[in-house]
């Protein structure tokens, strides 16, 4: 609108303008071409102000079409605002369960690279241990200590007792000469199997520098290691095989337990030759690891419990026989108190018949007695409840044999 209001008052300026100008020329000239042109010129400013009004009308038009469409749009942007509010709220609150777990993902970062450095530094700290112990084992007197050690605690954790149910290092001489087993693990009925804890590893041990998957050189090395690992096996079987330690034991079975103290030493073996196994008992030797030798002594530990439950058993036997045959003698000890306390009884009756019947009769005939001052004195009564006889099979005279019963 206020547009149109401008638009109105530049026509109006022009509209005098040209009629100041007209008048001018009108008492200028009088002529009739000045007048024709005159009125030509105003038809074309009533043309040009009818354009103008019309440019006018047409833009208040459009600026009230528009101002409409603004307050459509307003109303509609103000409608879908409102229908959008929730979804406004969801979206904010995800934006904040966004930052958050943006917040939560850092600090679990932060702990997941503390927790990958502390594994890391664990690592570098296991593999320096690993190659310690790795260099310790390489040495014969070290392996052979932690073989023993193994071996012990295997032992004692199937429940056999140190110098009762083994004995360590124990010396045998036989005519293959004389050795000395690790351990000497005693069986119920006097044998005894020697156990020998010296395995070889060294081969091993560096064949474990090399994973399971290398191929190439370093695959050849590993089986070429591995290889080496299955010969020292070997020649420890036949070194043991020489020593024969049943010979030097009293009715031993006729075989020496190898002890090989990892699982993986025997597996890694085994795997690399299937047969050695049986190369092993041909030689009278048995291959044993920490799993089958606990079985093995757990058999034994049980065997002798059953031992001792046997002998407690044929104690507890004897001690009954030798009760039953003791019930017998007091048996025979109770008849002769029964008799002679019937004899007793018969005595005591006898002296009480003879006292009444003669002894207090002649009494009563002396003179000067008085009878009644003797008639009120109780006189002793004959008995005669019966001894009780003994009914039971064991105490009756004689007794009853443990095989009858």
């Amino acid at each position: 609108m206020d547009f149109f209001w401008i638009v109105m008052l530049f026509v109006g300026a022009a509209a005098g303008i040209a009629i100041g100008w007209f008048a001018r020329s009108s008492r200028a000239t009088s002529s009739e071409a000045d007048a024709a042109r005159a009125s030509a010129e105003a038809a074309a400013l009533r043309d040009a102000l009818e354009a103008s009004e019309q440019r006018a009308r047409d833009a208040a038009e459009r600026d009230r079409i528009e101002r409409r469409e603004q307050a459509l749009r307003a109303q509609r942007d103000s409608t879908v605002m409102q229908a959008l509010s929730p979804v406004r709220e969801t979206l904010q609150r995800m934006q904040q369960r966004v930052d958050e777990m943006q917040r939560e993902r850092t600090e679990q970062f932060g702990q997941v690279s503390e927790q990958l450095r502390n594994a890391q530094t664990l690592d570098e700290q296991l593999r320096a241990t690993t190659e310690s112990l790795a260099g310790a084992l390489r040495s014969n007197t070290t392996r052979g200590v932690w073989g023993e050690t193994q071996l012990r605690r295997i032992v004692e954790s199937a429940g056999l007792l140190a110098r009762v149910d083994f004995d360590e290092q124990a010396s045998i001489s036989s005519d293959a000469g004389s050795g000395r087993p690790d351990m000497l693990v005693h069986l119920p009925g006097g044998t005894s199997i020697a156990i020998d804890a010296k395995a070889p590893l060294s081969a091993f041990l560096d064949a474990q520098a090399f994973p399971e998957t290398a191929t190439g050189e370093d695959g050849a090395r590993r089986a070429e290691l591995l290889h080496k690992h299955v010969k020292a096996v070997r020649s420890h079987v036949d070194a043991l095989a020489k020593k024969a330690y049943w010979a030097g034991l009293e009715a031993s079975p006729e075989f020496v337990v190898c002890f090989i103290p990892s699982e993986s030493v025997l597996s890694a073996a085994l795997a690399e030759d299937p047969a050695l196994l049986e190369y092993a008992f041909g030689k009278r030797i048995a291959l044993a690891s920490p799993v089958n030798l606990w079985a093995v002594l757990k058999t034994v530990a049980y065997s002798w419990t059953q031992q001792e439950v046997s002998e407690e058993a044929k104690t507890l036997f004897n001690l009954g026989n030798q009760l039953y045959e003791r019930l017998g003698s007091l048996a025979g000890h109770a008849g002769d108190m029964r008799r002679a306390i019937e004899r007793t009884v018969d005595a005591y009756n006898g002296l009480v018949g003879s006292l009444e019947s003669r002894v207090l009769v002649t009494a009563r005939r002396f003179p000067g007695i008085d009878a009644s001052k003797l008639a009120s004195t109780d006189a002793p009564k004959p008995i005669d409840s019966p001894v009780r006889r003994a009914s039971a099979p064991e105490l009756l005279e004689g007794g009853v044999s443990p095989e009858a019963s």
